[in-house]
């Protein structure tokens, strides 16, 4: 019998909800669900409303009566919330959260590298905005709970997966007990330590590198402004490396490297965490502010990820899919992009809107993005915590070197989370033009976001405008050709959700939901269109797959077939 912790956890800045657990008796009938998604951190429930938002109902199960504990992810970058604008919460993230755009690079008490994150008129949110999980996790959760087709069960742990022909039979236990529940599709969002993962006997490819960092999270009034700060080879941590991070509500994040053979244990004693916080206080002239902890943990280095997500009837999600170290702010935020990715990739086989090659598609795409983080983060884990001697005299004469001489400064750069372009995806279309533009986001890549101006009072931004299926941005000021429109009306037949926006008319146009005047010309020549028309084709996750400079019925056909594998 499962037996979750109903004392809410501890906390000087969170008020913690425990939750009644969900009970197979209150409700006896189980019909067989579409999909189940387990675990409900950031990357199941995500899942879960881009599911719904695509009209697919699912399950969440969380083991747990109450939301994560500790401040955990922090940082989340501006494409983690463009997505979380399409589930509803970047609102209520922005209330919250503190924005910042810049981080520092110290040794020696000299600032020896600025970085600035790219940023102008045209985002709607900044480069990274700080709010600790637990908000992130309720405000996902709220809206969860207002969607009727997330079925949210607190205090159900999933205990075993048996996979049937084509569906899978789940047991999960819960306070009163274990009941059966079948799923045509699972989702594993059950975290690092995945137990799914664990029981089919997935390996991981990649590295773990050696050593702990410790993460403290502390109370504190320093007169400091929302900016990363790193710190390499101070006197009180020797060859390591310290971060610092300001969080809302008072609190700072402190992230320590532990000296070799110091056990997280010793480390997370309170008088280790004590003297070490007070060392990094006072190196940054500030000995003797008053502080209180609220949370500390230790976490280690991991560049891994399975190499296929998709295993039969359970999918693979999140950190239960990869392994991410935390430099560059990669965990959450790739998760977010997973889950945006998975959403329509599902929601469009359970639909029969595709076949399973969608989903292969989803795999591949996904593997490539973690793959590509892999090598990333890797230079910068081995610049943050050098694995051998070799990586670690490299790091050491760029540190020296960059005291005085400018050319090494931009080695301390690290490769900031930025969301995939999917380049040689299977969904790209093979005869549209896009070898043929000379600017604008190219196949695969992520939308361009573009300020239009103001529209009831509040700024309009192009992405506003998009979303919930594929999207045609076709630039034009008159009617769209009948044989256009017939291809369009073909596949809304069909139960395609396409939205067609007629980019640069003054008025309605004929065959358009709606139309975005565009008089300066400034969104034509953001995504690089010439004067004379064009288009672009986006996919549900407002990825593009196609562009043309001139747009036919056939042309338009032929890139529908190719997005929906059947």
């Amino acid at each position: 019998m499962h037996t979750p912790s109903t004392q809410a956890r501890p906390s000087i800045y969170y008020q913690y909800e425990v939750f009644k657990p969900w009970l197979a008796s209150v409700h006896p009938h189980q019909d067989r669900k579409k999909v189940v998604v387990v675990g409900a951190g950031p990357a199941g429930m995500v899942t879960a409303l881009e599911l719904a938002r695509h009209g697919v109902p699912s399950v969440v199960l969380s083991a747990e009566l109450q939301f994560s504990q500790g401040s955990r992810a922090i940082c989340f970058t501006r494409r983690s919330m463009e997505i979380l604008q399409q589930v509803g919460v970047a609102d209520r993230m922005t209330a919250s959260g503190l924005p910042w755009r810049f981080g520092n690079s110290f040794y020696r008490g000299q600032r020896v590298f600025r970085m600035e994150a790219p940023h102008d008129t045209d985002d709607r949110f900044f480069p990274i905005i700080n709010v600790q999980q637990q908000f992130l996790e309720e405000y996902l959760h709220d809206a969860c709970h207002a969607h009727p087709l997330i079925d949210f069960r607190w205090g159900n742990k999933l205990t075993r997966v048996d996979q049937q022909d084509g569906y899978a039979v789940l047991e999960v236990d819960t306070p009163e007990g274990p009941y059966a529940l079948e799923s045509d599709w699972v989702v594993a969002a059950d975290g690092g330590r995945s137990g799914i993962r664990s029981a089919m006997n997935l390996p991981m490819e990649g590295a773990s590198y050696e050593g702990f960092f410790v993460i403290a999270d502390i109370q504190i009034d320093l007169p400091l402004p929302t900016e990363r700060l790193a710190f390499f080879d101070p006197e009180w941590n020797p060859g390591n490396t310290i971060l610092m991070h300001r969080e809302p509500n008072g609190i700072w994040r402190m992230d320590y490297q532990l000296p070799p053979g110091e056990t997280p244990e010793e480390a997370l004693r309170p008088e280790s965490l004590q003297a070490r916080i007070d060392a990094q206080l006072a190196m940054i002239g500030h000995a003797g502010l008053k502080w209180v902890m609220d949370w500390s943990s230790v976490y280690s280095a991991r560049t891994l990820t399975l190499p296929d997500f998709v295993h039969g009837s359970v999918i693979f999600t999140g950190d239960a899919a990869h392994l991410l170290p935390i430099f560059g702010v990669r965990g959450a935020n790739t998760a977010f992009q997973d889950a945006q990715s998975l959403g329509w990739h599902l929601a469009f086989v359970v639909q029969g809107l595709a076949g399973p090659k969608l989903l292969t598609n989803h795999s591949s795409e996904r593997v490539g993005a973690a793959r590509e983080i892999i090598t990333e983060a890797g230079k910068s884990t081995r610049f943050m915590a050098p694995p051998s001697r070799g990586f670690r005299l490299l790091r050491d004469a760029v540190l020296s070197l960059s005291l005085t001489q400018d050319f090494v400064r931009p080695l301390y750069h690290w490769r900031t989370s930025r969301p995939h372009a999917y380049t040689h995806s299977m969904l790209n279309s093979t005869n549209d033009d896009n070898s043929l533009f000379k600017s604008g986001p190219a196949h695969g890549a992520p939308p361009q976001n573009v300020r239009l101006g103001w529209r009831n009072g509040q700024e309009d931004f192009l992405l506003d405008h998009l979303g919930g299926g594929f999207d045609l941005l076709y630039f034009t000021d008159t009617d769209l050709p009948d044989d256009l429109q017939a291809v369009i009306a073909s596949a809304r037949a069909k139960g395609l959700p396409l939205k067609v926006i007629a980019v640069g008319a003054a008025q309605p146009v004929t065959g358009a939901n709606q139309h975005l005047p565009d008089t300066d010309g400034h969104l034509r020549g953001r995504y690089g269109v010439p004067a004379n028309g064009g288009a672009y084709l986006l996919r549900p996750d407002q990825h593009i797959c196609a562009r043309w400079l001139t747009l036919d019925a056939s042309r338009l056909q032929a890139a529908l077939a190719t997005a929906l594998p059947s």
